[in-house]
């Protein structure tokens, strides 16, 4: 959520990066109902300043010698009762106001770091780096992951339809293996650098989500109990976040790093007709999630880590990916400065989203008012929030079928898997 006060003594600012998200923003009405509210409240200050003023003021005339039923005693108690009953009419209003501020609030995206570079969509993203050419399969015909691992009865898509629906998978014998092997190394690899692994719960409330930024925004995108006011986490970045919504962390314990493995959901309501076949878009998926609080002078700095711990996982793997700077018209909702890594594919020829790591600087940390207090200084400070895939399962496990594709049509597992899957060969 951004801050009211930048809105206020900042707006062409905010307009100006708002609008360099490519949608329109209209910050007027904020502007006006906060004018509105702060009038009030100027009021309300200055007649409970008076109302307090008259309770200490009559004893004090009692006592000098004043009749407590005569009319200068009288006259001030009439004076409180009136500034109580306009008190009690300016409470409602004002408290109306600030519903209205912090919905419109609530529909504001993160304005974009004055380091993301402005574009209006995904064309105009920035390739930051390649890595891993020489691991690209030379071989013209792979085959779809899909299809591959259907030939191998690891993947089988049919019957995860008759069980749930379309865009569910089952993972089959070494398929369901692989899975398992990509989380614990996974795992392994990012408690090995330092972040405290974490199983949240993926039965998250109204707020944890409005506390990230998914809601109201994308309620439609998310799965929802209707007999509980529980929603199926998108992310592991929902629950391990909200884990210090409401508390005030000691500065001295920042940073605080986490990894948590989750299953994941999403109804990728927006991604009709895309990505129907395969492991790119499913309304299940796992997935272990990178997320870090951090002090506000260190933000870019740890952003840079965490991509550099995505990274690491792609590196050990082998697999070919090349890093992008997204623009303002592609950045998310929350996100003020994000990478994307992409993973080679080979049976498509291109590069494809496997990990996003953004920086929200103090967004979600004012949503969920998560703030830290730092040793003989006064007031607190909200933290800055990061979080990055470290990696989606699922794309991992495609562009292990694809790139480690023999022409025999089975798998070479990549060597750092073959002490966790006990083979070589799927």
């Amino acid at each position: 959520m951004l801050d009211i006060k930048q809105i206020r003594e900042n707006p062409e600012l905010v307009a100006q990066k708002l609008a360099s998200r490519g949608d329109k923003y209209d910050i007027r009405p904020i502007l006006d109902f906060n004018q509105k509210q702060r009038e009030l409240e100027a009021t309300r200050t200055q007649l409970q300043a008076r109302g307090n003023e008259i309770a200490s003021l009559i004893p004090q005339k009692i006592k000098a010698g004043a009749d407590p039923k005569g009319s200068e005693v009288e006259a001030l108690r009439e004076e409180g009762k009136t500034i109580k009953a306009q008190i009690s009419e300016l409470e409602p209003q004002e408290k109306e106001l600030k519903e209205q501020i912090q919905g419109l609030l609530l529909a504001l995206p993160n304005l974009p770091s004055d380091s993301t570079p402005i574009g209006k969509s995904e064309e105009e993203n920035v390739e930051i780096r390649k890595w891993g050419d020489e691991y690209i399969p030379q071989d013209k015909g792979i085959i779809p992951h899909w299809d591959v691992g259907e030939k191998l009865g690891i993947l089988n898509f049919e019957r995860a339809v008759k069980v749930a629906q379309s865009r569910f998978v089952a993972l089959m014998g070494a398929g369901a293996a692989l899975e398992r092997a990509l989380i614990q190394f996974m795992l392994d690899m990012q408690t090995d650098a330092g972040y405290v692994e974490v199983l949240p719960p993926i039965l998250v409330n109204t707020e944890s989500l409005t506390a990230t930024g998914q809601l109201p925004k994308f309620a439609e995108e998310s799965f929802k109990c209707s007999a509980d006011d529980l929603w199926l986490i998108p992310t592991a970045e929902v629950p391990v976040t909200n884990l210090y919504r409401g508390e005030i962390l000691a500065a001295e314990d920042l940073p605080i790093y986490h990894c948590a493995y989750t299953p994941c959901f999403r109804r990728e309501a927006g991604s009709y007709g895309r990505d129907m076949r395969g492991l790119i878009r499913l309304h299940q998926f796992n997935k272990v999630e990178l997320v870090k609080f951090v002090h506000p002078d260190t933000s870019f700095e740890e952003l840079e880590k965490l991509v550099g711990n995505a990274e690491a996982v792609l590196q050990a793997l082998k697999l070919p990916y090349r890093v992008i700077e997204l623009c303002t018209g592609d950045l998310g909702f929350s996100s003020a400065k994000t990478y994307d890594l992409e993973v080679w594919l080979p049976s498509a020829g291109k590069y494809r989203e496997i990990s996003s790591c953004s920086n929200f600087l103090d967004f979600q940390a004012r949503r969920g008012d998560i703030r830290f207090r730092e040793t003989g200084k006064k007031g607190t400070q909200y933290v800055h929030t990061l979080n990055g895939s470290g990696l989606a399962i699922g794309r991992t496990m495609a562009a292990i079928l694809e790139n480690y594709q023999q022409s025999d049509g089975t798998i070479r597992v990549p060597e750092v898997l073959q002490p966790y899957l006990r083979r070589e060969i799927l």
